[in-house]
């Protein structure tokens, strides 16, 4: 689904081809696949001279596998790389499931698709990823992700150059060797995409704002029966995230519906879901208990573009911690949300006035959020639309 958020696989083993376990079978497959034998060298470098010795690349990838919201709080820093190699084609990889967002991101050449969901890559489809990596005879390639998978594609994409993140814990003894340069950056009060702009600055990157760079057009419209004046016209609401420990209970967010509408007597309701099936049906349960009719539901049938138009058009999201709620920050719709508090949580809270968010205690064990107030999300909702005047939507 396109809202789990990414996680590493277990550490590699010394056998290089522990990390790409064919994960569909539970049982390794040794797969005859030719790839070529010459490996690129195993030695870091000084990090902070990478763009120096990659001015000149032609083909660059950035290579990340990430899920829906390690994406979008990527895009700030691969908006820095595509100034900095501003003649090269500019490749990247993340999960197969979230490709379809890059069609509002026309400045990246070419989206490459890992298999992360709803099963990891087998070794088959990793050596074909390897051999289309080495094929491309990549001049740079950068990885700000760091996991084990990742870096082991790294290693053998064969090219010249390669930037890794290392790991928090370090990575394995031999994460260094996989990387021609390597940088090392860990600010957990920061946000995700901030940290990897820093990494990035290590490197010898320019300093600059962080900016996402959607480009949405009315065309991302179409299909959804939105049309551009309705911008601003109703609010967008996602319910569901990967896991009920994110959640409200259903009673609670069926209360915050009926604030919603009392706050806002003139604006429709849009809900949406993730396209798995077991988000569908419990959203057609949820459905015949709200207290306003919806204007418009999306059961898990849009394209991340559209769906990022469709939330870029409303005057306010609300949803806890979950995929399209970084779609909102990406395309600076306000937004109020809900979280409980864990390690890395302001890794992933959306900052700035158009955003508040209501934090609790973590739940024990699969159970919805336990102590969030409703009249105190109501009260970040006033807040955040009395604060802000809405952004020039197709900007």
């Amino acid at each position: 689904m396109w809202r789990t958020r990414f996680r590493t696989c277990p550490r590699a083993s010394r056998d290089y081809f522990q990390p790409f376990e064919a994960a569909r079978t539970g049982q390794f497959q040794l797969v005859t696949a030719p790839i070529p034998a010459t490996l690129p060298p195993m030695s870091a470098a000084d990090g902070t001279t990478f763009l120096q010795r990659t001015r000149d690349a032609r083909k660059v990838m950035v290579l990340d596998l990430g899920m829906l919201g390690d994406t979008v709080h990527l895009l700030p820093a691969l908006w820095l790389v595509r100034q900095s190699y501003p003649s090269a084609k500019l490749h990247l990889s993340v999960a197969a499931h979230v490709t379809s967002l890059f069609e509002c991101i026309p400045w990246v050449d070419k989206v490459w698709g890992y298999p992360r969901y709803p099963q990891h890559a087998t070794l088959r489809e990793n050596a074909a990823m390897i051999r289309g990596l080495r094929r491309e005879g990549f001049d740079a390639l950068i990885n700000l992700n760091g996991s084990d998978r990742s870096s082991w594609l790294s290693f053998f994409s064969g090219a010249r150059e390669r930037l890794g993140r290392r790991p928090g814990d370090g990575g394995p003894w031999f994460w260094t060797k996989l990387f021609t340069s390597y940088v090392q950056y860990a600010s957990p009060s920061e946000p995700l995409y901030l940290q990897r702009c820093r990494c990035l600055e290590q490197a010898g990157f320019p300093v600059l704002a962080p900016e996402f760079r959607p480009q949405l057009t009315p065309a991302h419209l179409a299909g959804t029966g939105i049309t551009p004046s309705d911008a601003g016209t109703y609010l967008h609401l996602s319910p569901f995230t990967t896991t009920k420990r994110k959640e409200l209970p259903p009673d609670q967010f069926i209360q915050l519906v009926a604030g919603l509408a009392g706050q806002h007597p003139g604006r429709r309701f849009v809900f949406s879901c993730a396209p798995i099936d077991k988000e569908r049906t419990r959203l057609a349960e949820l459905l015949p208990r709200l207290p306003i009719k919806p204007w418009l539901v999306f059961p898990g049938n849009l394209r991340l573009a559209q769906l990022a138009a469709v939330i870029q058009h409303s005057r306010l999201h609300a949803s806890g911690d979950t995929g399209p709620l970084h779609l909102a920050v990406m395309t600076q719709t306000p937004s109020i949300s809900w979280f409980f508090n864990y390690p890395g949580l302001h890794e992933w809270l959306p900052v700035g006035h158009r955003h508040q968010s209501v934090i609790g205690t973590a739940p024990v064990g699969e159970t919805f959020l336990p102590d969030i107030d409703t009249n105190a999300l109501l009260a970040a909702a006033k807040s955040v639309l009395a604060s802000d005047s809405p952004v020039g939507f197709f900007a």
